[in-house]
């Protein structure tokens, strides 16, 4: 089956894949828009692991202050160029992370940072593992191999905080 331009245009829109890694997908799901989503999320995260070893020397800060200004993170993401730090896809991922840290308060960046011994769900304690406040079905670790894919580079959240009255 041909995929036409509007297949294309719609999974790009969709997932903000380039058009060649769409037009691929929707000829290897002949057409299938949900299997093509399927088939770039799954490049997407073979992308993140090979570049995960990358050097992440660049990145951004970014704050947000919850309405009433009684919660706020700051959040500092890493990665490879200060061309891409200065996207607005970069900009959204920092954004969204750091309403993240405020809503969830994780307490750790990833697995790997619980201490030993400790019996923590990392579901709960890691931001990486918790569910994407804005897409339940994503976790964030999902969100920023998204950003890794379309991007092109490594993406890594570096540190958090996350301040609230009384606390």
């Amino acid at each position: 089956m041909a995929t036409t331009l509007d297949q294309i245009k719609d999974l790009r829109a969709l997932s903000g894949a380039g058009i060649m890694d769409c037009k691929s997908a929707l000829e290897e799901s002949d057409g299938d828009l949900e299997k093509a989503q399927l088939i770039l999320k799954a490049k997407g995260v073979a992308s993140a692991a090979k570049k995960a070893s990358r050097d992440t020397k660049e990145g951004l800060i970014e704050s947000y202050i919850h309405s009433g200004g009684r919660v706020g993170s700051i959040v500092e993401i890493n990665c490879e160029t200060d061309f891409v730090a200065r996207t607005e896809d970069m900009k959204t991922l920092a954004h969204n992370l750091a309403m993240q840290v405020a809503a969830m308060s994780p307490t750790y960046v990833g697995q790997d940072d619980i201490p030993e011994g400790e019996d923590l769900d990392p579901r709960e304690v890691c931001l990486l593992q918790q569910s994407f406040i804005r897409e339940p079905d994503l976790t964030v670790q999902d969100l920023v191999n998204a950003a890794v894919g379309k991007l092109g580079e490594n993406i890594r959240v570096r540190r958090f905080s996350r301040f609230a009255l009384g606390e």
